[in-house]
């Protein structure tokens, strides 16, 4: 038997098993069927490791058991995220920008690019400073860096408009 039919001969026998496992783990049918799919799909990658083992059944089970586990918690993530975003204030769509939204668009736009990114993506998109740094390219402490220049910078008051206020105003 050729590596490619005992494969296959592998993942038919495996299939319906895998399928049930995850069925009664994940109590919904259609779920069970797509781990099971992602989890013989991995097996198909993996397969020169996988048929060496002494219990490859195992081993495919263990994987299902873990992409359900990587499920479940990518749907209560998403659901955290949901709930997030449901407690924020809803902005009327319909009001005119008032004064003081377009001043502080204004300054936000006028602040530098990795200033005024560090603040979006920490501030507006409530991502820790770690996924910001990440995202930037950046060590941690200089995205904080940022962003705590940024904050300051949109305090200033000749960044706001208000030259009068200004401490090197005329």
């Amino acid at each position: 038997m050729t590596d490619e039919e005992e494969l296959v001969a592998f993942c038919r026998a495996q299939h319906g098993r895998v399928v049930g496992l995850l069925s009664l783990y994940c109590g919904d049918a259609a779920v069970a069927e797509e781990l099971a799919q992602d989890a013989l799909a991995r097996v198909c990658r993996d397969w020169r490791r996988v048929r060496r083992m002494d219990y490859p059944e195992a081993w495919t089970s263990r994987v299902a058991i873990n992409l359900a586990n990587s499920y479940f918690r990518r749907r209560a993530a998403e659901r955290r995220a949901r709930e997030r975003l449901i407690a924020r204030p809803v902005a009327d769509a319909g009001a005119p920008d008032t004064a003081l939204a377009l001043g502080v668009r204004q300054a936000v736009a006028a602040l530098p690019p990795r200033q005024r990114t560090a603040l979006l993506l920490h501030y507006f998109c409530d991502l820790p400073f770690a996924r910001v740094a990440e995202l930037m390219g950046s060590p941690e402490p200089t995205v904080k860096s940022l962003a705590r220049r940024g904050i300051a910078r949109l305090r200033s008051p000749e960044l706001l408009g208000n030259p009068e206020e200004a401490p090197n105003a005329v």
